[in-house]
């Protein structure tokens, strides 16, 4: 529990002496005034979470005070202490800001579940203040950088949003799964930025980019001649990013060496740099990413079970672009605003043919084909209204939306299809180049070489 700075204000000696020791040895930092004057005077001089307030006292009484203390600041708890006889009169304090009352004699077990129920309060309340903050674009962390917007309208990611805001001041490994396209590095940072190691680096590395020996040394540093090549020491990612988070993508194609060294760290927090026997530690918070269903790869014994546990305390799935439309609108006009701005043009809008299309198609890609299909659209489009031709693959996406007209949804196979013929069309546009096609779907080429290998195609 959030421990708390409480003032109690009571003008009789034993009882607020009484509150007053109870508390501290529950941990928490307690002022204490002897009248009202004085309370609102120690409100003046601090900061406090909680006021403990007796409501019958000499000159200043309990609903006085109260005005006093929120036209001060009116985020200060103020719970009213009563007697019998006057909960009437506490029912009106709280009607005028008082958060709730406790009778006398006071139960420490009563007192306890509620100043329990404040520190939640503000807890959550200090999460909705810095996700608000988060969506406002402020700054976040020592340089003051942001990351993009988080843009939703769905009640899926509203619910992974909250997560996130949950999860975010532990110190628990996260997973996240998703599809290729779906953010799961930008919710990596909204929980890093969420977090108490704010003010740290967050440092992301993509493990399935770098082959097995460089991925080691990139991630736990080498010493002179551990390798040939390696002239001088190396510091690894996990000691940059020490005291604040490490983000590692494409965990699932960690090699087993690898996967090993990342176990003892997450066991013992320590590990070796390649070539070395100093054993160094660091404070490091690990989330990581996987497009593919680990425990899959757990059950071919192409990952270790144990890692898997270690990695997944809190794992959070993210729903693929089809499965939550109603975030498809939104994104939409983000996208256009963004490209629009960057690229120096007066975009007004889409055609609603273009419109329809685009809220019916089914997005392999994901968001980050969408956002790919709206820059290439602001880029090229002749009139400060995008069309349909301004589209990729625009024939395509049509039929996917006449299919779509027809039933709610696609069959697996139909879905397949479609991706196969879009894979192939983007191939020949891009002359066989796998990074300009990888482009143009709006995916990684690591992505596009999976699927290649998936539908059995190969560069003509």
């Amino acid at each position: 529990m959030k421990k708390l700075s409480i003032l109690v204000v009571e003008d009789g000696q034993s009882q607020r002496e009484m509150l007053r020791d109870f508390l501290r040895k529950e941990g928490h930092t307690v002022g204490e005034a002897e009248n009202g004057e004085q309370g609102v005077q120690r409100v003046r001089e601090g900061q406090y979470d909680l006021i403990l307030l007796d409501y019958r006292m000499p000159g200043m009484d309990g609903m006085q005070v109260l005005r006093a203390v929120k036209g001060m600041n009116p985020e200060i708890d103020v719970v009213i202490v009563t007697a019998e006889g006057t909960i009437d009169m506490a029912v009106d304090a709280m009607k005028a800001g008082a958060l709730d009352y406790i009778t006398k004699p006071i139960e420490f077990e009563e007192l306890l579940l509620l100043v329990k129920r404040v520190a939640e309060r503000r807890t959550l309340l200090k999460e909705n203040e810095i996700l608000r903050g988060f969506f406002r674009g402020e700054p976040f962390g020592e340089k003051g950088v942001t990351t993009d917007r988080i843009v939703y309208r769905s009640d899926k990611m509203s619910a992974l949003i909250n997560m996130a805001g949950r999860v975010a001041a532990s110190r628990a490994t996260v997973l996240l799964q998703g599809e290729s396209g779906t953010g799961k590095e930008l919710l990596a940072r909204l929980i890093h930025h969420l977090s108490p190691r704010a003010a740290r680096r967050i440092i992301a590395v993509n493990c399935g980019a770098l082959h097995e020996n460089l991925l080691e040394s990139e991630l736990f540093g080498h010493e002179k001649g551990a390798f040939t090549g390696a002239t001088a020491r190396r510091v690894g990612r996990f000691e940059e990013a020490d005291g604040g988070t490490l983000f590692l993508d494409e965990i699932g194609e960690l090699s087993s060496q690898v996967q090993v060294k990342l176990l003892r760290f997450l066991q013992e927090h320590e590990f070796q740099r390649l070539g070395g026997n100093q054993t160094l530690h660091t404070d490091v918070r690990v989330i990581s990413a996987t497009n593919r269903e680990l425990e899959q790869r757990v059950k071919e014994g192409a990952f270790r079970e144990d890692l898997f546990y270690r990695l997944n305390v809190v794992m959070m799935s993210i729903p693929p672009l089809r499965e939550r439309r109603e975030d498809i609108p939104p994104l939409i006009d983000h996208f256009l605003k963004k490209y629009a701005e960057e690229n120096g043009r007066e975009i007004e809008g889409l055609t609603s043919e273009a419109q329809d299309i685009l809220l019916k198609y089914d997005y392999p890609g994901n968001v980050r084909e969408l956002e790919n299909i709206i820059e290439r659209a602001v880029v090229i489009a002749r009139e400060a209204v995008i069309s349909v031709e301004d589209l990729p693959f625009h024939e395509s996406m049509e039929e996917t939306t006449a299919g779509r007209k027809g039933e709610e949804g696609l069959l697996r196979g139909s879905i397949e299809e479609l991706e196969r013929n879009l894979i192939v069309e983007a191939m020949e546009k891009a002359g066989d180049h796998q990074s300009r096609a990888a482009e143009l779907l709006g995916i990684s080429e690591r992505m596009l070489r999976y699927k290649l290998k998936k539908y059995g195609l190969k560069a003509s």
